[in-house]
């Protein structure tokens, strides 16, 4: 099983190209937010768990994190592998997931890192919170998402980079032209 980590700064375009990848690679696209929104709304026991720390103003524990990404890799459309948008985000979520591929005999085959200029991604997430009338994306909170991302993510490129894996796209070009780079490195990583 092969698993591809698309990583980038929010605004960076992994969304759109999570699903872009999808539909080329014929794997499941498996986003953080997703599975969080899917357990509260559907008040699983990990959801009502997850929901008794946000109720705190607590962050989740990656134990809990770590349990519902166990959940949605062990259903049957991931038996070949996934892209994982918006997790690990932090490095004891990657150990831990690495820990986790191990016991699905499955490996980290490409960790593409769309790259952006912090500038670019402001600009284009303030025009996004205009057109989804997003009241509270404002440019003090984008910045604040930045820095934490920001803080977060280095040791994890850092962290891909040693194992190999890593492989860095410029992420300020349109969106086939990404598209075309991150299907080659994924070609490439795979062979």
């Amino acid at each position: 099983m092969k698993y591809v980590i698309l990583m980038g700064a929010p605004g960076a375009g992994k969304g759109t190209q999570a699903r872009l990848l999808q539909e080329a690679l014929n794997l499941p696209q498996v986003a953080s937010g997703d599975l969080f929104r899917h357990n509260l709304k559907n008040q699983t026991e990990l959801g009502r768990l997850a929901q008794s720390y946000m109720d705190k103003g607590e962050l989740v524990p990656d134990d809990v994190t770590i349990a519902m990404i166990r959940e949605r890799l062990s259903i049957s459309d991931c038996v070949n592998g996934a892209i994982l948008d918006g997790f690990p985000r932090t490095l004891s979520q990657a150990v831990a997931l690495d820990a986790l591929l191990a016991e699905f005999n499955g490996r980290i085959c490409a960790v593409p890192f769309i790259r952006v200029e912090t500038d670019v991604l402001v600009a284009r997430l303030l025009k996004r919170a205009e057109i989804e009338g997003r009241a509270d994306d404002n440019e003090e909170t984008i910045q604040n998402r930045m820095t934490v991302y920001h803080r977060q993510t280095a040791p994890l490129i850092d962290y891909y980079r040693e194992k190999g894996v890593l492989v860095e796209i410029d992420g300020d070009q349109p969106i086939e032209q990404v598209q075309q780079e991150l299907l080659h490195a994924i070609e490439c990583a795979a062979e």
